[in-house]
């Protein structure tokens, strides 16, 4: 339960005093429900209906010689009427207090959102290395409506209390020995109802567990629909779809069995506690009829929230697993902040570097392997406004040298130096701002053109835009779109082709005029005249800016400065082009005998 306190606290950190006024809310509705059953006795007895002796009821007396102070005629109407004005007015209070409940949940819910996407974004790289995707888009999705569930149950569950304890305190006043009978039952059910509780906590895990599965495995085979269509895999797709559906639907009515039997063994029970209850008041307690009906009347309405109680614990111990995943991805982010702020005027100015980037027996290993190294002992230097091209198979460590080179990562020994010395936090992060960075996997939002060209630089004008577009050799294929800039690309630019989208996402990148350019195999989907007139924009930057090339298609690379060859994470070949093309014995040669069939 200390993960729902955590939640329960944070709801108040978000909602101050409106919490207060919620739970003054519900108090008063609870009281003016006990004085409008209050007020039965006196009307009854008042009007003739019934003969009903109200003496022994506490404050019954004044009540009544208050009424019958009214002229006869006017009797019933001035009792109906203040009963009415009761029921209007906690309806009206109820009304507001819903409001006010929904309010006080919403904000809450929106500033657990906003936190926890925020403390993600101020995560290092490390932490997504070892997340999955998809188990943080389950828990910003499915087990944040658990949550929500739980938090609102939370909610109703302390209306229900504080009910419970005002309708329990009128009843004290009018009979306290049936009220003490009544409360020990309802605690002895609660006792006798733990099991119940026990078993929704096992189901709230499970819950957790199959959802995990469930997006997990949507958001793979979605990720690899194509593959799944032309390898005609749709049977065994929807194979593990079916069973995990079955999966879901078996622990979702397990959950409602367990539900409805509890609320059965309240019921049932509660049958025979009233039947007792009726027999003792007038066998042992001796109750009058006045005290006895308004006892009920309390009790008809009091015994149905015990069942409530005991549902609501039920749901909210369910979605305890929901609220123990948020608690821990929220402490994972925590221990992985690098961002302090999310504004980048809180840090310094890009990095500008003036001489070179150089490793230092640097080694890297990712977190739980035990002896591979990623990176082993590595010593290299980058010149400023250089263009260096890292070559290897895959598998040998380019990405984690060019994660480590903009630092996202930090080695485990050894040092990336800048200028001839290590950089602080905040200079990585300034080191970062100055870095452009093109994936062979083109990132694009379901947006406009101009709207994802504006996620790089949100100042630019349309006419800078064209100018990267141009850079890139987009600016042809966008002209004939029906919209141009304004043209809606798909999700992640389906609309474009793979060329189309590498071009796309290289313009954005040349728009924040980084000092560093990193393209990580983003002229992979590119054709011959394409790929050349790329190559011609890179010539003409050279000279302006550091350019960092991973690339497979050696063709990218003639006029690179110098060449890096990777393998098993060592450097096993370092020199120009036509050096390392000239070594046979070289893997630079064997890469390029495998391209083109020769050693040249």
């Amino acid at each position: 339960m200390k993960e729902l306190l955590i939640f329960l606290k944070r709801m108040h950190h978000v909602s101050g005093v409106k919490l207060y006024f919620n739970f003054f809310g519900m108090m008063l509705i609870s009281s003016l429900e006990g004085i409008a059953i209050f007020l039965l006795a006196p009307l009854l007895s008042i009007t003739g209906i019934t003969n009903m002796q109200t003496a022994s009821i506490p404050y019954i007396t004044q009540v009544t010689d208050w009424i019958k102070q009214i002229p006869g005629n006017y009797q019933l109407l001035g009792i109906l009427l203040l009963y009415v004005a009761l029921v209007v007015a906690q309806a009206v209070i109820q009304r507001n207090q819903t409001i006010l409940n929904s309010q006080i949940q919403q904000a809450f819910i929106k500033q657990l959102r906003l936190d926890t996407y925020r403390e993600l974004l101020q995560a290092n790289w490390t932490l997504f290395l070892r997340t999955r995707k998809s188990d943080i888009n389950h828990i910003l999705n499915t087990e944040l409506v658990r949550i929500i569930s739980g938090t609102s149950m939370a909610l109703k569950l302390a209306t229900t209390f504080i009910f419970t304890i005002v309708q329990i305190a009128f009843a004290m006043f009018i009979s306290p020995s049936l009220t003490v009978f009544v409360i020990i039952c309802g605690i002895g059910l609660a006792l006798f109802s733990k099991r119940y509780r026990k078993r929704a906590q096992v189901l709230g895990k499970e819950t957790t567990e199959l959802s995990k599965s469930y997006i997990a495995g949507i958001t793979d085979h979605f990720n690899g629909i194509k593959d799944i269509k032309t390898n005609m895999l749709e049977q065994q797709h929807y194979h593990w779809f079916r069973q995990i559906c079955i999966q879901l639907e078996r622990n979702f009515n397990q959950f409602a069995r367990l539900q409805t039997t509890s609320q059965l063994f309240y019921k049932v029970t509660s049958a025979f506690i009233i039947g007792l209850f009726v027999f003792l008041s007038f066998e042992v307690f001796k109750v009058q009829g006045g005290e006895l009906l308004l006892i009920i009347l309390i009790f008809s309405r009091l015994w149905p929230k015990f069942t409530g109680i005991q549902s609501s614990l039920e749901q909210i111990i369910q979605s305890l697993p929901a609220f123990k995943s948020l608690v821990e991805l929220q402490q994972e982010c925590r221990e992985a902040r690098e961002l302090e702020s999310l504004e980048l005027s809180n840090y310094e100015q890009p990095l500008r570097i003036r001489h070179d980037i150089a490793c230092q027996h640097l080694s890297y290993r990712y977190e739980g392997s035990a002896s591979a190294y990623a990176l082993h002992d590595i010593n290299l230097t980058i010149p400023v406004n250089s263009t260096t091209a890292i070559v290897g198979k895959s598998g040998a460590g380019k990405s984690t040298l060019i994660d480590m080179l903009i630092g996202l990562i930090r080695p485990e020994s050894g040092m990336v130096t800048f200028d001839g010395r290590q950089l602080n936090d905040q200079e990585r992060i300034a080191l970062r701002q100055s870095v452009s960075y093109v994936s062979q996997d083109p990132f694009l939002f379901h947006a406009s053109i101009k709207d994802n060209m504006r996620m790089a630089q949100p100042d630019a004008t349309e006419a800078q835009m064209w100018e990267a577009l141009e850079f890139s050799a987009s600016a042809e294929f966008i002209r004939k779109l029906p919209q141009g800039l304004d043209t809606i690309i798909g999700d992640r630019g389906i609309r474009l082709s793979g060329g189309e989208r590498q071009r796309l996402v290289l313009a954005r990148a040349i728009l924040r005029k980084p000092s560093i350019l990193v393209l990580d195999e983003a002229t992979s989907a590119l054709d011959s005249e394409n790929e050349a007139k790329i190559q011609r924009a890179l010539d003409q930057l050279k000279g302006s800016m550091t350019i960092i090339i991973i690339a497979h298609r050696l063709s990218t690379i003639r006029d690179a400065d110098q060449v890096i060859v990777l393998e098993g994470g060592r450097i096993i070949q370092q020199g120009g082009y036509v050096q390392l093309s000239k070594e046979t014995k070289g893997e630079f040669s064997r890469l390029l005998s495998y391209q083109f069939g020769v050693n040249a």
